[in-house]
């Protein structure tokens, strides 16, 4: 399901970015400041954000956020978490599908980069999936990770033994920035993205 047509200009935003994050607030503010920022960079700046379609906790800051800077939201949502995740009909598009398979697939074709903030196992799935997918040559979009007070310290440190013990390559941790820049990590991938605008129909191959 999708809202009314947008208009011309509408529809071709100048970059468009996946953002996984949190369906849940958190209890640090500064996870919803960062999904505030992160919204409002992007709707600055004449672009889109693509994520889970949902209105309430980090989910629902960042699109308002977009909306109210005049950026383009696109939510894609399945039909079991319609009423659990409080669909966000103020979306310029809300695609509601029927699982997460084919949420994160369409999630990942209307994008052009991706990055993840704070969040629980669903962002944690949503990132690593897209990370897998691009190892495997399934997409060569940027990925980032933005690390909002020291909240995935935990994770890099983690990956970085995975690393050492000899279960990941170097190479594989090369295929995401980790930063807890925003401004710094946005434009990376917004600037990677302009340069690599090849695209790959996602669910042809996955």
């Amino acid at each position: 399901m999708s809202s009314p047509t947008p208009t011309t200009a509408q529809t071709h935003p100048a970059f468009s970015i996946c953002v996984y994050l949190g369906s849940r607030p958190g209890e640090n503010p500064a996870f919803a400041q960062a999904a505030q920022e992160v919204g409002q960079w992007i709707g600055e700046r004449g672009g889109q954000l693509v994520y889970g379609g949902g209105r309430g906790g980090l989910m629902g800051t960042v699109a308002e956020a977009t909306r109210l800077a005049g950026g383009r939201v696109v939510g894609v949502i399945p039909k079991a978490l319609v009423d659990k995740e409080l669909a966000n009909h103020a979306c310029d598009e809300l695609h509601i599908v029927d699982n997460m398979h084919e949420r994160k697939a369409m999630m990942a074709e209307r994008s052009d980069a991706f990055v993840a903030l704070p969040g629980g196992i669903g962002t944690f799935e949503e990132l690593f999936e897209i990370w897998t997918w691009r190892q495997l040559g399934y997409h060569d979009k940027p990925l980032g990770l933005l690390n909002v007070d020291g909240y995935y310290d935990g994770l890099i440190h983690f990956l970085n033994t995975s690393v050492s013990s000899g279960l990941m390559g170097e190479w594989q941790m090369d295929l995401i920035t980790f930063s807890s820049d925003k401004d710094a990590l946005l434009r990376k991938l917004v600037q990677e993205a302009g340069n690599n605008m090849s695209q790959i129909p996602l669910r042809e191959v996955i």
